[in-house]
């Protein structure tokens, strides 16, 4: 299993996670691998604070999935958090499958999560970012890029979905250009990303 990075963020806030009554305890140990650099939050949805990173390849225990909602929980290096069923992959027959994809097939357990008083608020409606992730070959910006977006941050977009390297964004939002710099930027979910402007995918997550 590859290395999670720990910010300093308290994790309590996770605690509203409930095994739905009559989950079979035989699915507790359904694994699952992180098919990019992906988040993993306090709560199930973008507006929740990062309580850490796993890293792609990571192996965790996949707790289950809320029904209805493409967030799960998961276990990965003892750090339990949510993430996005879409950049989860599992085995089902000798092939690795997208977890959301066939969940039903998969019998993911149906978690539920009890809102926590200081919970963040839902954010505003919005389309999903779009996959697949593996189609984009990430970037290494400047320091200077950083720079300047620090000094120029924008507003930031709350989209459904999780920021990751690939994603492409709806033609509703909005992005901003760098001087002399072959990147846009905008702030998704709280995040910085750059965005290849031809494809609108994002090609480097700030984190």
């Amino acid at each position: 299993m590859k290395n999670l990075t720990r910010p300093l963020l308290r994790t309590a806030a996770a605690a509203g996670f409930v095994l739905v009554a009559g989950a079979s305890a035989a699915f507790a140990d359904m694994t699952a691998t992180t098919v990019t650099d992906l988040n993993v939050r306090a709560g199930p949805g973008p507006q929740y604070p990062t309580v850490g990173l796993a890293t792609r390849g990571s192996t965790a225990v996949l707790d289950g999935c809320i029904e209805g909602s493409k967030w799960c929980r998961i276990d990965v290096n003892g750090l339990r958090g949510w993430v996005y069923a879409q950049y989860l992959t599992t085995d089902f027959g000798g092939s690795a499958v997208v977890v959301q994809d066939r969940r039903s097939d998969l019998a993911v357990p149906i978690v539920t999560y009890e809102a926590q008083a200081g919970d963040p608020p839902l954010p505003a409606p919005g389309d999903e970012l779009l996959g697949p992730v593996e189609d984009v070959e990430p970037i290494v910006p400047p320091d200077t890029v950083r720079t300047y977006i620090t000094t120029n941050p924008g507003e930031t977009v709350y989209l459904d979905g999780e920021v990751v390297v690939g994603a492409e964004l709806p033609q509703t939002v909005e992005v901003r250009g760098v001087p002399d710099y072959s990147y846009d930027y905008v702030s998704i979910n709280g995040q910085p990303v750059l965005v290849e402007p031809a494809t609108r995918r994002i090609v480097y997550v700030y984190r």
